[in-house]
């Protein structure tokens, strides 16, 4: 009775647990999206996931695209909401074969964000960003300066 009822439960329990390690530690895709974060919300009744969207905007005026993503690691939520409303890079990773959603809504688990400063237009084109352009500003005032005082000088 034991062989024919506990063992076989063991080994389904064994099968699971395996299957479900497998599909959290493999990733069937990596990557990169840039935008801004314009949601982020802890949701779930028993599983509690962060799940957010982030807006891509390809061109200026166009129609935004968005991502949605989620996020299983506290201090990469944190991370996240730290620098919304700015323009981020989310990377990610893609698993594939976890079912229902106590893992989360999407198949796009954030790992990592940072913060982009300059947003690329086109080829060789970028746009800085308020915090590049001011930066550029203070570094064209030390060098005027510099000049100048180099210039008064001679």
């Amino acid at each position: 009775m034991l062989k024919r009822v506990v063992l076989p439960l063991i080994v389904i329990g064994l099968l699971v647990w395996l299957y479900f390690w497998a599909a959290l530690s493999w990733s069937y895709s990596t990557g990169d999206r840039a935008g801004w974060v314009q949601k982020l919300s802890n949701k779930g009744w028993v599983c509690k996931s962060w799940e957010g969207e982030l807006a891509l905007v390809s061109l200026p005026g166009t129609m935004p695209e968005k991502f949605l993503f989620t996020i299983r690691d506290e201090k990469v939520a944190q991370d996240v909401t730290r620098v919304m409303g700015k323009r981020v890079t989310l990377h990610y990773e893609e698993k594939v074969g976890l079912p229902g959603s106590c893992f989360g809504d999407t198949r796009y688990y954030v790992s990592k964000v940072t913060v982009s400063d300059e947003i690329p237009l086109a080829s060789g084109v970028m746009v800085p960003s308020r915090e590049g352009q001011a930066a550029a500003v203070a570094a064209a005032a030390a060098a005027a300066a510099s000049a100048a005082a180099s210039a008064s000088g001679r």
